[in-house]
C-alpha cells in the first residue's frame, strides 16, 4: 500500500506513512493509518448520534430534511471526489470529513451560540464546535481514552473552520467542501420547508452556478479541481468563488439568521440554559463517563454538547416538567 501511494499519489498529497500518533501503534496489515482513523470515527458513539442532531431545522416534521449525519456524508463524498481528481490522499480526506462535526451540540448553530454564551457568562473561553470535535476524538470517546487519531486527521478536524488554515491540502478540501455542501443542501431544505422559494434565489448568482443543487455542486467542484490543479493549493476562481460567497450571505440573511430560525432561538436558549443551570447545581446527576475533567463547567458542557436534539428535549421536559414526564 505504501508503494502504491508513492506511485499513484501527487507529490503534494499527504503520505499515510509513517503514522503520527500521540500513542504509537504498530501499523495494520490491511489498512493504512488514515483508513484506521476513518473506521474508528465511523464506529464511535459520537458519530452515531449525528443522525439525531439538527443541521438547520430543529426537529423537522419530515423524513427528508438533512441531519448532521447526512450533511457529514455529503461533505465526505464530495471531498473525496475532489481529492481523487487532484491525486491527493482520499483516505485522509475521508477521515477528516467524517470527523469534522462530531463536536456539534444539539440544535445546530443556534445551540452552539447559546452554549458559547453560557460558558462566557461563567468566565470560560466559550464554545466552538471544531474545538469540541477535537476534544471528542482526543478525550471523550472510549470512556476517556480517546481514539488516538493521527496528527493530520486531528489537525484537519480542528481547522475545518476558524481562523487557521489546515496544514494539509486534504484538510483544505474538507474546509471548502463543507461550505459547498451545506449551502446547496440547505437551499433544498429551506425550499422544502417553505422558508424560501426557488424564485427567491438571486438570479445573478444562480446563473453562473446552476439552476439545481446538483448542477451547482458540479460547477463548484469542477472549478475547485481546475483551479487547484493549476495553483497547487485548494482554491476557487474569483467568479465562481465569489458567487458562492454571495449565495452563502443570502442563506445567512434569509435562512440561518432569518425570522424563522430566530423564532426558535428563545426556545433553544431556554432549554439549554436550564440544563446548564441544573447540572451545574448538581454535577453528580451526570452519568459517569470515565473522563477526568478539570472543572464542573467542562463536565456539564461535555455532557450537554453530546446530547442529540431529542434527548436534550426529553431531558429538559423531565427536569422542568416532572409531572408531564411521568404521564
Amino acid at each position: 500500500m505504501r508503494a502504491a501511494e508513492e506511485r499513484d499519489l501527487s507529490p503534494l498529497a499527504t503520505p499515510s506513512y509513517p503514522a503520527q500518533r500521540v500513542q504509537s501503534e504498530p501499523d495494520g496489515a490491511l489498512r493504512t493509518p488514515f483508513q484506521r482513523d476513518r473506521d474508528r470515527i465511523v464506529h464511535c458513539k459520537a458519530f452515531r448520534r449525528l443522525k439525531y442532531k439538527t443541521q438547520v431545522f430543529i426537529a423537522p416534521e419530515g423524513d427528508h430534511y438533512r441531519t448532521r449525519m447526512t450533511h457529514t456524508l455529503e461533505v465526505t463524498g464530495i471531498a473525496r471526489n475532489v481529492a481523487r481528481a487532484l491525486g491527493l490522499n482520499e483516505d485522509l480526506t475521508e477521515a477528516i470529513g467524517y470527523g469534522h462535526d462530531l463536536g456539534h451540540p444539539p440544535f445546530g448553530h443556534i445551540g452552539e451560540e447559546v452554549i458559547d454564551e453560557a460558558i462566557r457568562e461563567r468566565g470560560g473561553d466559550g464554545f466552538r464546535h471544531n474545538e469540541h470535535s477535537l476534544r471528542v476524538v482526543d478525550v471523550l470517546e472510549r470512556d476517556g481514552q480517546g481514539l488516538n487519531l493521527t496528527e493530520p486527521v486531528r489537525e484537519g478536524i480542528l481547522n475545518h473552520t476558524g481562523p487557521t488554515k489546515p496544514a494539509t491540502l486534504e484538510g483544505s478540501i474538507v474546509r471548502l467542501v463543507d461550505r459547498v455542501a451545506y449551502i446547496n443542501h440547505d437551499i433544498d431544505d429551506a425550499v422544502r420547508a417553505g422558508i424560501i422559494d426557488e424564485s427567491d434565489l438571486p438570479a445573478e448568482l444562480i446563473g453562473p452556478l446552476g439552476n439545481s443543487g446538483s448542477a451547482r455542486i458540479d460547477t463548484l467542484v469542477s472549478d475547485i479541481v481546475e483551479r487547484s490543479s493549476e495553483a497547487g493549493e485548494i482554491v476557487q476562481s474569483k467568479e465562481i468563488g465569489g458567487a458562492m460567497l454571495r449565495l452563502r450571505k443570502f442563506m445567512f440573511d434569509r435562512v440561518y439568521l432569518g425570522p424563522d430560525a430566530r423564532s426558535e432561538h428563545q426556545r433553544v436558549s431556554r432549554t439549554l440554559r436550564a440544563l446548564v443551570d441544573h447540572y451545574l447545581a448538581d454535577p453528580s446527576q451526570i452519568p459517569d463517563s470515565g473522563v477526568v475533567v478539570e472543572t464542573d463547567l467542562q463536565r456539564v458542557i461535555d455532557y450537554i454538547a453530546g446530547m442529540t436534539d431529542r434527548f436534550c428535549i426529553k431531558t429538559f421536559r423531565r427536569i422542568a416538567l416532572p409531572e408531564e414526564s411521568r404521564l
